[in-house]
């Protein structure tokens, strides 16, 4: 369905490339990167990101929905598990969680309003991060 390729070669700075497309990734300098792109999880939020407003802009197309523009703001963190509400599913004692905020422009009614709400919670990436996944590791020697 989806194949990118990382080359490293010096230092902390990664290639990213899929198809016919490259873009960097590397950590900050405070991380002991040199800050040449954005951090893997920042590449990870990009993908979620990008995948709703997507997701969300051909739902409206499709449907004739005045949708104009569309803002994605998602935010990674860490907490304690005993101050989250899902404690129970976790024994490890840490929750990692991305909160979501998405803006929309345009003029919608209230059934408009409802449905894009839950269209944006269920673009395939959003899909596949909630359900879980399977990672099938091979490491290679040379």
């Amino acid at each position: 369905m989806a194949t990118v390729t990382a080359e490293l070669r010096d230092g902390t700075a990664v290639a990213l490339r899929a198809r016919g497309f490259s873009w960097p990734s590397d950590e900050p300098v405070a991380a002991g990167g040199t800050d040449t792109g954005p951090d893997p999880y920042e590449v990870l939020l990009g993908g979620l990101a990008s995948c709703i407003a997507i997701t969300l802009r051909l739902y409206a197309d499709h449907k004739g929905i005045d949708l104009t523009a569309v803002d994605v703001q998602l935010d990674f963190d860490r907490v304690d598990s005993d101050d989250f509400e899902r404690c129970a599913e976790r024994t490890d004692g840490v929750i990692e969680r991305i909160r979501s905020e998405v803006t929309l422009y345009g003029s919608f009614n209230d059934a408009e309003r409802a449905r894009l709400g839950q269209v944006a919670r269920r673009c395939p990436v959003h899909k596949t991060l909630e359900r879980g996944l399977t990672i099938l590791d091979s490491v290679e020697y040379r």
